[in-house]
């Protein structure tokens, strides 16, 4: 007899169910037997649990039909387990290492009790932050506690049928139970929380169910003469919870739910208990009062409060409202598309590559930039454009087929049925983005609601990934339905198509010197400062390299008006601010080395492998501040400097290009060059635009088999 029965639910779950099975059987403590319950042989869980079964004797699986639900499902284990002890886990939920040698031992202390509840850790499913939980009683989940098998047979305990299993399992449970212990201090699951929330939480008729399972158990209880205050009370804390939702419940039914509920309570209320202080206290009043009406308009009054503070945001004026919702009545125009960039600076990044590769493989197709109005004087003569906020906006919106952007559309943009919203993205993450966020304040507060960037998210079909760090980080930050394309940046095709007579081009057209080597200096923006940092002197930079190089100054977008130049140094004509350019690619193709701190563009720049330098003077304050999804001096993409005496020092002896560098580099290209190779644009376009299956499309070619633009050297050769 195994000391443990491990039961796993697996109904819906397929997709993370190696990961709650493999917890269960790497455990060192491996007196136990694994029984996944799954719906039939031949469903997605039962392939994975047959599979497991075969390599592992301890794996037993058994069936339940899944309209049977939970109680069912855990029924099926029960039925199956030969262990001394029960325990639940559901199928996208893992135990924590050790988590069965420490309830062994604990178990043992406690002279082998009917129950021990243990701690649980619930992580957030974007997995920015924990909490644990030591629960106990009517609200402690089945899968944090450990049942002794006997106890449970001889009182004939099974789950209830119904929404609510669990409340009625734990009810029953404790009224039952003589002997039980807690162990303290060792997280034992880790569950998971879904971005659609609790099950539990669903509308709908299930809700009713709540009652059934509170009733069951007051009716056990009252049979037992064993209803104590502290039961009562947390049995009408769940039904409370319930009624403060009354969106959860059919329309019909909502007097009815508190009426029953009211009568439960007077009829089963303790001579001991007194209701709990403040709001709560006022709900227990109006409950045992049966004041449905008084309830109802204390909860609308709350909720009316909260709701306020969430408005959105909609189009500017009435009448623009109306002309957007007027013109989503029409059709779709199928050959309109809409792209926007960095919220509409002008035609650039992924959308301007795509745009550009749309009108050589799709013609048909009209496109329209959405740009802010000081804009507008620096777009290109043949772009067609609507200013952002103007009624032409809004109507483009409103009929576009296809909707590009590298950042997101208005809250107030709505997603018609048959449009296709495509998601660029504007850089590989190092620092953390969407709900990763979440824990850390400086960045959280800027980045606003994560409602509102959820909803934003939900509109989304595609989303563009230049590699496969990029593809996890994006799936973690922005959980959502829509379809991943691993197929590289279409802002750095260019990085592989331009040729040395491009690259001396720019290099004019930007005044770098004959003779001078180009470092590109890239910062990033610190959401901890306010206006441009300047990390480094850039005057005194130039003094300590001496007089073979120039610096190309590219401060990040959000300081394009000028005040970085003014910062570094207005009038030294070894730096040119480059921040203006309007094409970052250019101005990476112009250079013989990027100087950089965190920003992305280090990602795309070594597409072009040429050195690339790190200037971490500040890493861990940006580490515990903006949070990381990598440690980049761990693994960094070239030399790495802490001082900017260390800095200069790399350019005066050369080490910032020798083989050390170009090692760190090499690896560095591996891992995030997956699929930058110069035919991103047309694979967008050919997959997004004109529908091609994905096996149409051309493959992506091997790192060791692309050839990057020449470097400015090879371009000044050519051009002698």
């Amino acid at each position: 007899m195994p000391r443990f029965s491990i039961i796993v639910p697996t109904h819906g779950v397929e997709g993370r169910l190696p990961l709650a099975l493999d917890s269960v059987l790497t455990q060192p403590f491996g007196d136990l037997e694994l029984i996944p319950v799954h719906d039939a042989p031949d469903s997605p869980a039962g392939a994975v649990t047959a599979a497991y079964a075969g390599r592992d004797t301890r794996v037993a699986p058994v069936e339940s039909p899944p309209a049977a639900g939970l109680g069912a499902a855990r029924n099926a284990g029960l039925a199956a387990a030969h262990g001394t002890y029960v325990l639940f886990l559901d199928g996208d939920d893992t135990l924590a290492p050790g988590a069965l040698r420490a309830i062994a031992d604990r178990l043992g202390e406690a002279g082998d009790p009917d129950v021990l509840y243990f701690p649980h850790e619930r992580a957030h499913w974007w997995e920015g932050g924990t909490t644990v939980v030591h629960p106990t009683g009517v609200h402690a989940p089945a899968w944090s506690a450990a049942y002794r098998r006997d106890f449970l047979t001889e009182h004939h305990l099974t789950f209830p049928i119904g929404h609510f299993t669990d409340l009625g399992w734990n009810g029953l449970v404790a009224l039952a139970a003589d002997r039980t212990a807690e162990l303290r201090g060792t997280v034992c699951v880790r569950h998971l929380l879904r971005r659609q929330g609790s099950r539990l939480n669903v509308p709908g008729e299930r809700q009713l169910d709540l009652l059934d399972q509170v009733e069951l158990v007051l009716a056990r209880a009252t049979a037992r003469q064993g209803l104590t205050a502290a039961l009562f009370e947390q049995l009408f804390a769940a039904v409370l919870r319930s009624a403060a939702h009354p969106e959860r419940l059919p329309v019909g039914h909502r007097r009815a739910f508190f009426r029953r509920a009211a009568h439960l309570y007077r009829r089963h209320l303790p001579a001991d208990f007194r209701p709990p202080g403040g709001s709560l206290g006022a709900q227990h009043r109006l409950l045992a009062s049966g004041s449905y009406a008084v309830f109802r308009v204390l909860r609308a009054a709350h909720r009316a409060a909260a709701g306020a503070l969430a408005a959105l945001p909609r189009p500017r004026a009435p009448l623009t409202r109306a002309l957007y919702a007027l013109q989503r009545r029409l059709p779709l125009d199928r050959n309109l598309v809409v792209y926007c960039a960095f919220w509409g600076r002008g035609v650039t990044c992924n959308p301007a590559a795509i745009h550009a590769k749309a009108r050589e493989l799709a013609p048909h197709l009209r496109p329209v930039f959405l740009v802010e109005p000081d804009a507008v004087p620096h777009l290109p003569e043949d772009v067609e454009y609507a200013v952002i906020g103007s009624r032409r906006h809004w109507r483009v919106l409103a009929r576009a087929k296809f909707l590009v952007n590298n950042a997101n559309f208005a809250d107030a943009v709505v997603k018609r049925p048959g449009s296709v919203h495509l998601q660029t993205q504007h850089g590989t993450p190092l620092k953390t983005m969407g709900v990763d966020q979440s824990t850390y304040p400086v960045v959280a507060a800027v980045t606003g609601s994560f409602t509102g960037l959820l909803r934003r998210v939900d509109r989304w079909d595609f989303n563009l990934c230049a590699n496969r760090h990029s593809t996890e980080t994006w799936e973690r930050a922005f959980p959502g339905t829509y379809e991943q394309l691993e197929y590289g940046y279409p802002r750095n095709d260019v990085y592989y198509t331009a040729t040395a007579a491009d690259v001396a081009r720019v290099r004019r057209e930007l005044g770098v010197p004959e003779g001078k080597k180009a470092l590109l200096y890239a910062p990033t923006h610190r959401d901890h400062s306010t206006g441009y940092d300047a990390r480094l002197d850039l005057a005194a930079f130039c003094d300590a390299v001496g007089e073979g190089f120039v610096v190309l100054l590219r401060a990040h977008y959000f300081y394009d008006d000028g005040t970085a130049g003014e910062a570094a140094a207005p009038s030294d004509d070894r730096i040119i601010d480059v921040t203006r350019h309007r094409s970052t690619e250019d101005v990476c193709l112009a250079s013989d080395a990027l100087i950089t701190d965190y920003s992305s563009l280090m990602f795309d720049y070594a597409n072009l492998d040429r050195p690339i330098v790190i200037h971490a003077d500040d890493w861990e304050v940006y580490r515990e501040t903006r949070g990381v999804c990598f440690d980049l001096p761990a693994a960094p993409p070239g030399r790495l400097a802490r001082t900017e005496r260390e800095l200069a020092q790399l350019f005066r002896d050369g080490s910032y290009a020798d083989a050390e560098a170009d090692a760190l580099r090499a690896a560095f290209r591996e891992r995030f060059c997956q699929f930058d190779d110069g035919r991103a644009a047309e694979r967008v376009v050919r997959r997004v635009f004109l529908g091609e299956p994905p096996e149409a499309l051309p493959p992506v070619v091997p790192l060791a088999e692309r050839t990057p633009a020449p470097a400015p050297a090879a371009a000044t050769l050519v051009r002698s």
